[in-house]
């Protein structure tokens, strides 16, 4: 037997097969909250606040106690546990209830161990490592505890099994990009960005798959983009991380060792086959410094406003080209059809 939580909360029992769902709200969120606390004795104090929240019913004791009564009736007896003769799954204590595991397991466990296999082989074996990962990830039915109620157990669980669920999705795509496989991620990265605007690391996976597919520039216009969202809604700027990958797009470097950017390649030419800039490179003085700035001053910061500026320029110059093209495009077409009719 098998409790589900990775989507909507169910039971399945394999020596049959059937899927228990329970009806209603409120069994739901009992059977999530225990299940999220499996093996833990959860207070009835919070299982009525789980139910019922801030309108808890007259006599709340009760109406728990029916309610656990009801879901006894609803769950298969699970199978004796190692050195055990009898096992009661859900089991009443002075003060609240325990779910008892016995033999049986949860997804969201098989799916963390899944996840973190994975993640322990992403450097020595990246393939074998993504097959893991997709494997613990195809766990996902929907949203964890979907249709549970916002109680507090359920939620925080909730919270805590996404971060999970974006860090094995993080980790998956390192492996694709280790294992050679960027050019068929970049569309389930383009939309990991839309869809978790704020979290960096998709990014900087992105603009990764795209520098080594030769799209260096559709790399610095991820760059752009996560920058604008970035600003707009939380006041910063990009981490360290977004900004060392830009700057290795911008100097045809792969930071990570695994691709030599230097050789042939889409490179801009003279004046940048794009039409762009080619950036200038900071003058150095005898010791690689800059001349004119004693050391420990605030060259540093300088050059990167320069660099930030000159990345701006370009991008917006590749914009506008983009747009021109675009509508150079629109009035081709138009052309067209009215040559056609």
């Amino acid at each position: 037997m098998e409790f589900g939580i990775l989507g909507s909360v169910q039971v399945c029992d394999a020596r049959t097969g059937q899927r228990i769902v329970p009806v209603g709200a409120k069994q739901r969120a009992l059977l999530g909250a225990l299940v999220a606390k499996a093996g833990q004795v959860v207070p009835c104090e919070r299982l009525v606040d789980e139910l019922w929240g801030e309108h808890p019913p007259a006599n709340a004791a009760n109406a728990l106690h029916a309610h656990v009564a009801r879901l006894r009736r609803l769950l298969p007896v699970p199978a004796p546990g190692p050195g055990t003769r009898r096992h009661e799954g859900l089991v009443t204590r002075p003060t609240g209830y325990v779910l008892r595991l016995g033999g049986t397991d949860t997804d969201a466990r098989r799916f963390t161990r899944l996840a973190a296999e994975g993640r322990a082989l992403l450097a020595a074996d990246p393939a074998r490592s993504a097959r893991l990962l997709r494997e613990a990830l195809a766990l996902w039915r929907g949203a964890a505890l979907q249709g549970s109620g916002r109680g507090a157990i359920c939620s925080a669980e909730a919270a805590l099994l996404e971060e999970s669920r974006l860090v094995a999705l993080e980790a998956l795509y390192d492996a694709c990009l280790r294992a050679g496989h960027g050019r068929e991620i970049t569309g389930e990265l383009e939309e990991l960005t839309i869809a978790h605007p704020l979290r960096e690391r998709f990014y900087e996976l992105l603009m990764t798959a795209l520098q080594r597919c030769g799209r260096q520039a559709e790399a610095l216009l991820t760059y752009e983009r996560a920058r604008r969202t970035l600003v707009h809604d939380l006041g910063i700027q990009p981490g360290p991380t977004l900004r060392h990958r830009m700057q290795a797009i911008l100097h045809h470097h792969d930071p990570d060792g695994s691709l030599d950017l230097d050789g042939p390649g889409p490179h801009p030419g003279p004046g940048g086959s794009l039409g762009l800039p080619v950036r200038p490179e900071p003058a150095t003085g005898p010791a690689g410094g800059v001349p004119g700035r004693a050391p420990g001053d605030d060259s540093d910061v300088t050059l990167l406003r320069e660099e930030i500026a000159w990345l701006r320029r370009r991008v917006e110059r590749l914009a506008q080209e983009q747009q021109d093209l675009l509508g150079r495009l629109d009035r081709l077409m138009l052309r067209e059809a009215s040559g056609l009719t």
